[in-house]
């Protein structure tokens, strides 16, 4: 049986930032097809910083307590602080996964670090 830390438990049972932000800056979906699953970070940026960070994630508990995570880290950071986020420091940030559930940790930073680079091509194309 896979076990998790009170941290997990907390982000999975009661996960902050869910939901969809309808005029989104940038979205970001990733998806890991050895477990099925998705993970969809909606972001709103103003002054440069993350204003608001939404998700929604179809997948295991660890999937879904790594997004909450992510989403609560993200808010508030520059976009280059957000993108220095890592695979390993959300892990840190939950107590530790399990061997078997790390991957899930690299879905919520990557699907964060997607949806920076959608806003940051969208603005390019606006100059």
């Amino acid at each position: 049986m896979v076990t998790y830390s009170d941290k997990v438990m907390d982000h999975f049972m009661s996960p902050r930032n869910v939901g969809e932000i309808k005029d989104a800056d940038g979205i970001g979906e990733v998806g890991n097809p050895t477990c099925g699953d998705m993970m969809t970070f909606y972001i709103k940026v103003k002054d440069n910083k993350l204003e608001d960070v939404k998700f929604k994630t179809f997948g295991c508990g660890a999937a879904i307590a790594v997004s909450s995570m992510v989403s609560e880290i993200a808010k508030g950071k520059t976009l280059d602080e957000a993108l220095k986020i890592t695979n390993k420091s959300v892990a840190e940030e939950l107590g530790g996964l399990p061997k078997n559930k790390m991957h899930c940790s690299n879905l919520g930073a990557d699907a964060l670090h997607k949806a920076i680079e959608d806003y940051q091509k969208k603005n390019k194309k606006k100059k």
